[in-house]
C-alpha cells in the first residue's frame, strides 16, 4: 500500500483529532491539525485562563508527521525541551500513517501528552 498523500493523510489525522477530545470538553480543550507542505502538525489548544490577556486560545504543538515523497514514507516527530522537532525513535518511517497516529495516541513515553 503506497503512502497516503499529505492532503489525504490530513483527513486521517483530522479524524483522530476529532475523536480524541469528547464534545463535552471542547470548550476547555481542542485538538487540531494543520498541513504545511509535506508536514502535518497536531496542536492542542486551550482557552485563555484570564480574559485580561486576550481572547486567543494558547497553542501547544504535540506531534508532527512528515512525508518523504521520494521514499514514499511518513516519519513521526516530537517536540523536545529545546522547542525543536526531533525524529521520534521508537517507530521508524512507514508507508502507512495509521501506526504513527496510534503511537501518538498511546504515547508510551509521555513525550506527546506529558
Amino acid at each position: 500500500m503506497p503512502a497516503l498523500a499529505p492532503e489525504t493523510a490530513l483527513t486521517v489525522v483530522g479524524a483522530f483529532c476529532n475523536r480524541r477530545v469528547p464534545d463535552s470538553l471542547r470548550e476547555q480543550i481542542r485538538l487540531e491539525c494543520s498541513r504545511r507542505g509535506n508536514s502535518i502538525t497536531i496542536s492542542e489548544l486551550r482557552p485563555p485562563w484570564n480574559s485580561r490577556f486576550g481572547r486567543d486560545w494558547s497553542e501547544q504543538h504535540v506531534a508532527q508527521l512528515r512525508h518523504d515523497s521520494a521514499a514514499g514514507t511518513w516519519t513521526l516527530y516530537c517536540r523536545r525541551s529545546d522547542d525543536r522537532w526531533h525524529a521520534y525513535d521508537l517507530v521508524g518511517p512507514t508507508e502507512d500513517i495509521v501506526p504513527l497516529v496510534r503511537e501518538i495516541d498511546s504515547d508510551p513515553t509521555g513525550i506527546f501528552w506529558g
